[in-house]
């Protein structure tokens, strides 16, 4: 794998993809090809392998699940991609996995019913914030040559599902009930409130006991991706029951809501004494900014009194400019 915004979320994400429910759910949903509807998604395996490349290193970040198709097996090779930034050589990349796992294929002898090397799809999960534009065919990379040699240039197409793209398409619906869905939107959700909403959705989803197992997958990242992501330092209890855990995040984001409104009205006053400061001592030296960004609400009104009656500056702030 490629550099990622830390372990916590890589390994989490990846779990959740370890489930034959979130594949299942991510094939019907967004795979929209006839071969999806002729497979039979209740016997999804992953399959257990390593592929080293060339410097021995073990591909720990890639899922690869197969499926039966007829009497033959069909694999669905996922790379989680965790990069924010877009690489435009992709395809080159899919197409030394690919080979890896048709090594690995053929030292198992996993041949079809024809002796073939059996079909993979490969799918480039993204979910970074710009949108994907690197070519999704490794024929496309290649300069074009007339006269015969274009027959030569190798041709291998890998499917990318974007997230944002997928989320912010008008003709998507946020009520599907759909695992993978599910993920993306809350990936990709800002507004705290709208964020518990789909939270509140999944809840629905994953009620049975049969889902136990992903229950506590959506509950690790939650907790490593999105709480530690969109507030440092908040901690949760360790719960594994997923309607107890949506009873505290509502709590947790009612309790967000009142510090964003606090924030808010504190950076207002702040503000303000800003410019009282200004108008009464002229250009502010530079420490001013960051002291008043940084006071409490009670050194904020200490210092819009002071400033009625102080001659200099350091005296509405109780210091000479030397001990702010």
């Amino acid at each position: 794998m490629t550099a990622s915004p830390g372990p916590h979320h890589d390994h989490s994400y990846k779990r959740l993809f370890s489930h034959r429910e979130m594949v299942r759910d991510l094939l019907v949903q967004f795979v929209r090809e006839d071969w999806v509807r002729q497979v039979d998604l209740d016997s999804l395996e992953t399959v257990k392998g390593s592929f080293v490349t060339d410097d021995f290193r073990e591909r720990e970040d890639d899922i690869v699940w197969r499926v039966r198709w007829g009497g033959d097996w069909l694999y669905v090779y996922l790379l989680i991609e965790f990069q924010s930034t877009i690489d435009r050589f992709m395809a080159v990349r899919i197409a030394n996995y690919l080979t890896l796992l048709y090594q690995d294929l053929i030292e198992q002898k996993q041949f079809t019913a024809n002796g073939r090397l059996p079909p993979v799809l490969p799918i480039v999960l993204y979910n970074g914030e710009a949108r994907w534009s690197a070519a999704c065919e490794l024929a496309d990379l290649v300069e074009p040559v007339p006269g015969g040699l274009d027959a030569y240039r190798p041709r291998l197409r890998y499917l990318v599902l974007d997230e944002g793209a997928i989320v912010a398409d008008p003709a998507y619906s946020p009520a599907v009930r759909n695992l993978a869905a599910a993920l993306f939107q809350l990936e990709h959700t800002r507004d705290e409130a709208t964020w518990l909403g789909l939270y509140q959705r999944l809840v629905e989803v994953l009620d049975s006991e049969a889902l136990d197992s992903l229950k506590r997958a959506f509950g690790r990242w939650i907790y490593k991706s999105y709480i530690l992501k969109k507030r440092p330092g908040i901690t949760l209890p360790d719960i594994n029951d997923f309607h107890e855990v949506h009873a505290v995040l509502q709590e947790r984001v009612e309790q967000w809501n009142r510090q964003i409104l606090e924030k808010g009205r504190q950076e207002g006053e702040a503000r303000v004494l800003g410019r009282q400061l200004a108008r009464r001592f002229g250009a502010l030296p530079a420490w001013v900014e960051p002291r008043l960004a940084g006071a409490s609400e009670a050194e904020l009104e200490g210092w819009a009194e002071a400033v009625l009656d102080a001659g200099t500056l350091a005296e509405v702030f109780g210091a000479t400019p030397g001990h702010h």
